[in-house]
């Protein structure tokens, strides 16, 4: 994650823009680039950002690309993640492609798992 603009805060709540790069390996094999938007209040562990992500790469060697939009929310530590494809972002091999991502984070590490239908995947 990189900042894309200066930190902008006010009386305890920052809101902070970031570039995201990420690498999926696995069925899903892919390159992506997002931007993410975060707002973090003054209380630690309470939180929110949205990230819309561009996917390269291959599901289970069908090609292409695809939109990945997040949500996420930290209340107290406690969190909720929403993250799903874009309707119709899907381009190439991967046109009709819809579902939603799950993910879990275990000892920094992040691991995802893509619950997908695809048009003429078997």
């Amino acid at each position: 994650m990189t900042p894309d603009s200066p930190d902008d805060r006010v009386e305890g709540n920052t809101l902070r823009v970031l570039v995201v790069d990420k690498e999926y390996h696995g069925d899903l094999e892919a390159s992506s680039r997002g931007h993410m938007l975060t707002g973090m209040t003054a209380v630690e562990d309470s939180a929110g950002y949205v990230l819309i992500e561009r996917l390269q790469g291959s599901l289970r060697g069908r090609t292409g690309t695809f939109l990945l939009q997040h949500y996420g929310i930290m209340d107290h530590g406690a969190t909720h993640q929403l993250v799903e494809v874009i309707p119709d972002s899907g381009t190439g091999e991967l046109r009709g492609l819809a579902g939603r991502m799950t993910g879990t984070i275990v000892d920094g590490a992040h691991s995802y798992e893509l619950d997908y239908s695809l048009p003429g995947a078997t």
